[in-house]
């Protein structure tokens, strides 16, 4: 008999499993499979202001395109 079971680990790291009754008493093996999950974080508007400087000159005309203008 295979169970299938799906738990995240708490930080005391100490888990509780609950056998349903079917499961016969005596000898039982546990097998554990690590699922990696990506973790989202919340992205915070303006965290980088002022990292970051444009130069004065950003909107103007390149000189390296003068001939395709």
């Amino acid at each position: 008999m295979t169970i299938t079971q799906t738990v995240e680990i708490p930080s005391s790291r100490r888990l509780v499993i609950d056998v349903p009754r079917d499961v016969p008493v005596g000898r039982t093996i546990l097998a554990f499979t690590p699922v990696r999950t990506e973790v989202k974080t919340t992205r915070i508007f303006g965290c980088a202001k002022g990292q970051f400087k444009m130069a004065e000159d950003f909107d103007e005309p390149l000189d390296d395109f003068k001939d395709y203008m």
